[in-house]
């Protein structure tokens, strides 16, 4: 009980990884905390086990988050998220289209190249 009563409590908020923050260490709490802030009671001499305390629940201990080089393997994305080769681009097709717009507006323009050939040089 006395040595309870020398425990220093700070509170921090759960990130979506259900983790907290805590002196430059992640620690997991739990999913079921996620966005929610919970009171953390350590004994600063050895932050390596530290206990969590939410209104409602149990205090419970958590200890460091270790990920090991061989955490697991990442599993394959699903076939609709897998990259597919395209046979277009939206981008020159676009383009494309204004290319045949300007044609379209060029062909009824008149062309004082071919009076000048027919005329033989007089305009």
């Amino acid at each position: 009980m006395l040595a309870n009563a020398f425990l220093h409590c700070e509170s921090r908020k759960v990130d979506i990884s259900g983790c907290i923050s805590f002196m430059n260490r992640k620690y997991e709490v739990g999913l079921l905390f996620i966005g929610r802030t919970v009171e953390v009671v350590y004994d600063p001499a050895d932050i390596s086990e530290i206990t969590i305390e939410y209104e409602g629940h149990e205090p419970w201990k958590a200890r460091e988050l270790v990920i090991g080089e061989r955490s697991g393997k990442r599993p394959t994305l699903p076939e609709h998220l897998q990259p597919k080769p395209s046979d277009a681009s939206r981008l020159l097709r676009g383009a494309e289209k204004k290319h045949d717009q300007r044609r379209e507006q060029q062909i009824p323009a008149i062309s004082f190249r071919a009076i000048r050939k027919e005329g033989e040089g007089h305009v």
